[in-house]
């Protein structure tokens, strides 16, 4: 049984997912967007030119987002999640490899991507 998505519907929530304008590294996940300001160690804006989209790595499609480097601490804690936001509401949440954080510190997050696979 054949089963099939042009690409423009996989593409519809990773062209969502862009127009996150901030990337948020968190000691937990939040919960909303009002949860995010509990949690957040850093953060960094984003624009468009943080996503590519491009054919998934298996099937379906993706958007990698690009790193972001030394991006200044504010708070000191344990990192193990990166939440997205586009200045009203909580657009993804992942985790992260859990990293000790110390405020005046600096952290990288590396490129990344969010994936959908091919209907199976």
């Amino acid at each position: 049984m054949t089963k099939f998505f042009v690409d423009s519907i996989l593409d519809a929530p990773l062209d969502e997912f862009a127009l996150a304008t901030r990337q948020v590294v968190c000691s937990a996940a939040p919960a909303n967007f009002a949860g995010i300001a509990a949690v957040a160690l850093a953060d960094v804006a984003l624009d468009g030119s943080d996503f590519t989209k491009a054919d998934g790595d298996v099937s379906g499609r993706k958007t990698t987002v690009a790193q972001q480097a030394t991006v200044p601490i504010d708070a000191s804690g344990t990192a193990t999640h990166v939440a997205y936001d586009d200045g009203a509401a909580l657009l993804a949440v992942t985790e992260c490899t859990s990293q000790v954080l110390t405020s005046g510190g600096t952290v990288t997050v590396p490129a990344h991507d969010a994936e959908f696979g091919d209907p199976t």
